[in-house]
Order: C-alpha cells, then sequence, then structure tokens
C-alpha cells in the first residue's frame, strides 16, 4: 500500500492508496485544493473547515447531478434498445410478406407461362 502527501487549505496530510493509484489521488486532492482555492477568492478566509465543507458540498451535489442525468440516459438508451428491437421485428415481418408476395407472384407468372406453351394454343394468339 502506498502513502501519499497530499495538501489541502495548506494541511499536509499522509492518505493511504493501491499501489499505482498515487497519481489519481494527488490529481484528486488537486481538485479539491483548487475548489477551496476558488471558495476563498469568492468568500475570503470564512475558515479553512468552512471552505472545505462548502467544497465537499458542490462535489457532493455535482455527484447527485451526474447520477440523475446517468438515469435518464440509461432510460433513454433502454428506449432506444427496445425501439431498435422493436424496428427489427417490423422489418423483419416486411421481409417475410415480401418475400411471401414474390412468391406468390412468380407461381402466378409460371402458371400463365405453362398456359401460354399449352399444347393445343394456336400459335399468334
Amino acid at each position: 500500500m502506498a502513502q501519499v502527501p497530499i495538501t489541502i487549505a495548506g494541511r499536509t496530510y499522509r492518505m493511504a492508496c493501491a499501489d499505482g493509484e498515487e497519481a489519481h489521488l494527488e490529481g484528486l486532492a488537486a481538485e479539491l485544493e483548487g475548489r477551496i482555492a476558488g471558495l476563498r477568492a469568492s468568500f475570503g478566509e470564512i475558515g479553512d473547515q468552512r471552505l472545505i465543507v462548502m467544497a465537499a458540498l458542490g462535489f457532493a451535489d455535482e455527484r447527485q447531478e451526474l447520477l440523475r442525468k446517468m438515469a435518464v440516459l440509461d432510460a433513454e438508451a433502454k428506449a432506444l434498445r427496445t425501439t431498435s428491437a422493436n424496428a427489427k421485428e417490423t422489418v423483419g415481418h416486411w421481409a417475410a410478406q415480401a418475400a411471401q408476395a414474390i412468391e406468390e407472384a412468380a407461381a402466378r407468372v409460371e402458371q400463365a407461362v405453362q398456359t401460354l406453351n399449352a399444347p393445343g394454343r394456336q400459335e399468334g394468339l
């Protein structure tokens, strides 16, 4: 298990993470530090703890919004899969009907050819 020093609101913390995840953890810390710096610039020195809570609430709000959007997209994807399946079924049905109509037309043409070529028919009629 790796140990990574991260700095949040001017304080350094030693955090544990899985080997190979150090850069990811450092990136998360940098993102949080950036959010806190933005809040500090907007609201001034209102206390590190309060800034950290505000940053955490901002991230939680964004996460909740992303989860909502994911749910909407999942529902849309499900509807599209259903529509696609229904379209395939409809195409298959129409293809079967077209094939049957072609077979019936071919049979009528074959019957007409046999009638025209039947013995005893006069040529030229």
